[in-house]
């Protein structure tokens, strides 16, 4: 389990490590886009759900427990950055099946 933290006063809300990778993805390419955005996560404990401006000023980590990378499916970091990029802004989708990757030959 990972924790997605929030600026410099502890906020924080643990996500599990293959999640937090791929929303990592997500996350990275809208800052570096310079698009900040809304992420909706709910609380892990069943408090509630937790909404973040993710904006470049504010500092961001992704502290990972796991230390193996997890394979990206790359239909989900798509999922994913449709749901950032509409009106309710990014929360967390279902993993879709991974699309396979065509070998040519």
């Amino acid at each position: 389990m990972g924790r997605f933290i929030y600026d410099t006063g502890g906020n924080a809300v643990e996500i599990e490590d293959r999640t937090l990778a791929h929303l990592r993805i997500v996350i990275m390419n809208k800052l570096r886009r310079g698009e900040p955005f809304m992420f909706d996560v709910e609380v892990g404990d069943g408090s509630g759900r937790r909404s973040f401006w993710v904006h470049p000023a504010v500092p961001l980590q992704f502290h990972f427990y796991g230390s193996r990378q997890p394979k990206v499916n790359r239909a989900w970091v798509e999922d994913l950055m449709l749901a950032a990029s509409g009106p309710s802004g990014l929360s967390i989708v279902p993993e879709p099946p991974d699309e396979p990757v065509e070998h040519l030959g």
